[in-house]
């Protein structure tokens, strides 16, 4: 998968899942803030991620993740 691939996947799951539209998931916005997640969002989270790309993602990976742009960088790093 490319990143851009990677891109248009990951907004169109999250926009649909926490409700907001795809232009407000810019690679340089906070992933937190822009999907309003609390604590139990994060388990919606992994499992979207899970279902939609392949993987699940550890508490560990998430707390190098502040803006898009390093979930895609997880992204592309676990699916290639």
């Amino acid at each position: 998968m490319t990143r851009d691939e990677i891109i248009e996947t990951t907004k169109r799951f999250l926009s649909e899942e926490f409700e907001v539209e795809k232009d407000t998931i810019q690679a340089k916005n906070n992933l937190q803030k822009t999907l309003d997640l609390d604590s139990l969002d994060y388990v919606d989270l992994v499992v979207v991620i899970e279902e939609n790309l392949g993987f699940k993602p550890t508490s560990e990976d998430f707390k190098a993740i502040d803006t898009f742009n390093d979930f895609y960088d997880l992204v592309e790093k676990k699916i290639n």
